[in-house]
């Protein structure tokens, strides 16, 4: 098993700028993808960024390329998403998630967290 909380959500206005993080503990960190996905009312889950088991590579949805970063620090077993140039539209619950498959499907994704609230002001 593998336990992942997130943290680091909150209000933000359009423009700005916001860092989650997602501490994982219990099978070792570095076996797993770590991926983050989203959320919004009434919308499907979707897709953000995900990260290979040494961060050597990443991958990003298309609506946040080059405004997200997704990154992990082994040692500390967590994995971050820098959020900059918010809108609206990034309102959401973001998840993060572990598996063994490389992949922007959630349904591959074996471990999940609880969420944390994003809500971009206009």
């Amino acid at each position: 098993q593998v336990q992942l909380v997130e943290s680091g959500g909150g209000l933000v206005q359009t423009g700005g700028s916001l860092g989650l993080s997602c501490a994982a503990s219990g099978r070792t960190f570095t076996n797993y993808i770590m991926a983050w996905f989203r959320q919004a009312p009434g919308k499907e889950r979707e897709f953000v960024a995900r990260i290979n088991q040494y961060g050597r590579g990443t991958y990003y949805a298309g609506s946040v390329k080059g405004r997200f970063t997704i990154s992990r620090d082994n040692a500390k077993n967590t994995v971050y998403l820098q959020m900059s140039s918010l809108t609206p539209e990034d309102t959401a619950l973001y998840f993060c998630a572990a598996g063994v498959t490389i992949s922007s499907t959630g349904g591959d994704y074996v471990y999940w967290g609880q969420g944390t609230q994003v809500t971009v002001s206009s």
